[in-house]
């Protein structure tokens, strides 16, 4: 699994960037050994950022990003692209990671055994 994180410093212990498109730095992990490459945010001082960071990610092809915050085009351009979004801001990027593959390890555990129209058993009988 290959993730984006879009952060403030240039390793796995810098913080999760709250802007996007501003963000000075975006790492592309392998989820599975850390292994990570830095790109410097090159469209980070220029007009329509989100846009152009949201395309030089979508062409590196990660299965998901993480980032502070994200505008309605650059994130249209990461769901078209197949790429899934997650949102924190507030913890380092090794951090945010390690919380989407057990969210990610959840969602795979109880896929398929939702209760589907039944009442929540805190709902009176009718």
């Amino acid at each position: 699994m290959k993730i984006g994180v879009l952060t403030e410093g240039d390793g796995l212990n810098s913080l999760v960037a709250e802007d996007f498109g501003r963000a000075p730095f975006f790492l592309i992990v392998d989820g599975d050994t850390l292994d990570y490459q830095v790109i410097e945010n090159e469209f980070a001082n220029g007009d329509g950022p989100g846009y152009k960071v949201a395309k030089a990610i979508a062409d590196l092809k990660p299965d998901h990003v993480i980032c502070g915050g994200i505008g309605t085009h650059g994130l249209k351009i990461l769901e078209d692209a197949g790429i899934r979004v997650w949102y924190d801001y507030d913890d380092t990027a090794e951090n945010c990671i390690g919380t989407v593959k057990d969210r990610l390890a959840l969602e795979k555990k109880f896929e398929g055994k939702q209760r589907r129209g039944l009442r929540p058993p805190s709902c009176p009988p009718i």
